[in-house]
């Protein structure tokens, strides 16, 4: 069993920067992807940015080019850096870790708003 836990959302203004954090603890297999969704009201949830074991990283293509994924293996941690913030990335952000199995574990999610 996997635990996730997010934090570092909230509120800012257009064109400011938020750093989300995701710890994950309990039987986490060597190999695992770890990434961030997020979901606004009444839409899908959509993929933001992964990272690999071996640190292959993709990002959606809404945000290449502001966010930054990263991850450390002790604890294990995914890290969301969100630079020139949009209203149109308003929603609450999640955690998962996917293992070799394929199975995959989810946070409880961090809201994050950006005024206009």
């Amino acid at each position: 069993q996997v635990q996730l836990v997010e934090s570092g959302g909230g509120l800012v203004q257009a064109g400011g920067s938020l750093r989300l954090s995701c710890v994950a603890s309990g039987s986490i297999s060597s190999i695992s992807t770890m990434a961030w969704y997020r979901q606004a009201p009444g839409k899908q949830r959509e993929l933001v940015a992964s990272i690999s074991t071996g640190s292959r990283i993709n990002y959606g293509d809404s945000v290449k080019g502001r966010f930054t994924i990263s991850r450390e293996s002790a604890p294990n941690t995914v890290y969301l850096q969100m630079n020139s913030l949009k209203p149109e990335d308003t929603a609450v952000y999640y955690c998962s870790l996917t293992d070799w199995q394929s199975r995959t574990w989810w946070g409880r999610g961090t809201q994050v708003t950006v005024s206009s």
